[in-house]
């Protein structure tokens, strides 16, 4: 091994130290705290779902900054928007580390949500850094790998820490991890700038955030189902059309847009995109909300400690997906990432029906269950859109789709404990005996899950990425289709 090969090595391994720290201090925000939700509802004096309102409010920011985030990264540099990112985030950890109500709960959960984007980022770094498919595909699976848990680690931690210490210590262990890997990433990560001198499109930004925040309020107000405010959910259904209308004419008439309506007219955009909403919407609060509460809940569930249920549930969920990460990212260029994705969601809606069937009365069907999905979702579905968003990216605006991509993950997410918990409480309120609720929230999560796989037969698949593969039908990565083509 000569000299060149010995540095190239070394400065890929710095990298990955680098962005899987910055992606494991982001993580631990999305998931450590599930097992903190029923302590915080406790201790803050409030109830399950307003406690869950605060992730949904971190994912909404999270959403409303990945639309253009990483676009502004092409622009002033990858290196600089992710450190900044992560300093944001460890000021939001701290508010929420001191919170005394559920308001400041929210507000640092919000403040932490302006590093949504951290996931797309580090992969837009990683694939400028690595340009053959096989390796690129196993090194994106390891870093991808981290959305689904750190191994199984930061939810036992999260567990433990909440149940000996307060909530409040989990955020504290966020804020050390997270000011750890903000240096990393300033000492090992490098810069890229591929859309250097370009202007950025602040009025494009506008318009298509107030549509998503629009938008997503809308969704969060029909959640609350028979006690939703129709007034309210037409509104903001009308606010988010006309904001994106607006949006769509500023793209037309600036010389340097957020990106060109062609590129949001084709399947690589809007159907990875709905895709990728609806798997989230399915699946997130699945394990991560309702799993973790029927476990914890001492009349109709379990009664387990926080600590206990996330040994016995987020812990293998976590690790099987650490595991099967890297094994999907690297079969993905040979198989198809479009054939490996929809096997994740086949097996992601069977794992959540036998939940609802059978598992909410029966702890070692939970159990295996629940490792099932974070095979096929934590391992293989979420590799697999994550890796989309970035294959299919155009290569005259790589960030536009890994951040929409990323958007979309994280209005799913919020969207998911919104929906799910929602006939949760419903049909299983506080003192009830019943897993009804939960049964039905799992049930609407397998069905929202199974919208998405039938979405993804959408998606152009991503000749660029994969090996040995020819163009079908004349088209490519850069997929010219118009909307609502299937090809």
């Amino acid at each position: 091994m000569n000299r060149t090969e010995v540095n190239s090595g070394v400065r890929i391994g710095a990298l990955m130290t680098a962005l899987l720290a910055a992606c494991v201090a982001f993580q631990l925000n999305a998931s450590m705290l599930s097992p903190a939700l029923v302590g915080i509802a406790r201790e803050l004096d409030t109830d399950d779902a307003t406690v869950d309102l605060s992730q949904t409010m971190f994912f909404t920011t999270a959403a409303l900054f990945s639309v253009f985030l990483p676009r502004l990264s092409d622009i002033v540099g990858r290196k600089r928007v992710l450190t900044a990112m992560l300093a944001v985030m460890l000021v939001g950890t701290v508010v929420a580390a001191l919170a005394t109500n559920i308001e400041m709960l929210f507000v640092g959960r919000i403040i932490q949500g302006v590093s949504g984007p951290v996931v797309p980022i580090t992969l837009l770094m990683l694939r400028s850094e690595i340009a053959d498919p096989k390796r690129y595909g196993a090194m994106m699976g390891l870093v991808t790998a981290v959305n689904g848990g750190i191994a199984g680690v930061d939810a036992f931690v999260g567990g433990w820490l909440v149940t000996n210490h307060g909530f409040r210590s989990v955020f504290w262990m966020m804020a050390a991890v997270t000011a750890v890997a903000a240096l990393f990433v300033l000492w090992w990560a490098p810069d890229s700038r591929p859309s250097k001198g370009t202007r950025m499109d602040w009025w494009g930004v506008l318009p298509l955030v107030v549509s998503i925040a629009a938008l997503l309020t809308a969704f969060n107000e029909a959640g609350n189902l028979s006690a939703a405010n129709g007034l309210v959910v037409a509104g903001c259904v009308i606010i988010s059309l006309v904001a994106f209308r607006i949006f769509w004419a500023v793209e037309n008439r600036v010389a340097e847009p957020l990106v060109t309506t062609a590129v949001l007219r084709r399947r690589s955009t809007w159907a990875l995109s709905i895709t990728t909403l609806l798997t989230l919407t399915g699946v997130f609060a699945v394990v991560n909300g309702l799993v973790v509460s029927l476990a914890q809940n001492a009349d109709a569930g379990f009664d387990m400690e926080a600590d206990v249920a996330s040994l016995a549930f987020l812990t293998p969920y976590a690790i099987v997906g650490w595991i099967v990460g890297p094994f999907a990212g690297r079969l993905a260029p040979t198989l198809g990432y479009l054939k490996v994705l929809r096997t994740g969601l086949v097996g992601s809606v069977a794992a959540t029906v036998i939940m609802a069937l059978v598992g909410v009365h029966s702890m070692p069907v939970l159990i295996a269950a629940t490792v099932l999905i974070g095979i096929t979702y934590a391992g293989i579905g979420n590799i697999m859109l994550n890796g989309l968003g970035i294959v299919l990216s155009p290569k005259e605006n790589p960030g536009f789709l890994p951040g929409l991509n990323a958007a979309s993950f994280n209005l799913g997410a919020g969207l998911s404990f919104v929906i799910l918990p929602a006939f949760q409480v419903i049909g299983s309120p506080a003192g009830s005996s019943s897993t009804s609720g939960y049964a039905i929230g799992l049930l609407i999560g397998a069905g929202i899950t199974a919208a998405a796989l039938a979405v993804s037969f959408l998606i152009p698949k991503p000749v660029t990425a994969e090996v040995g593969t020819a163009p079908e039908d004349g088209l490519d990565g850069a997929d010219t289709n118009p909307i609502f083509t299937a090809g």
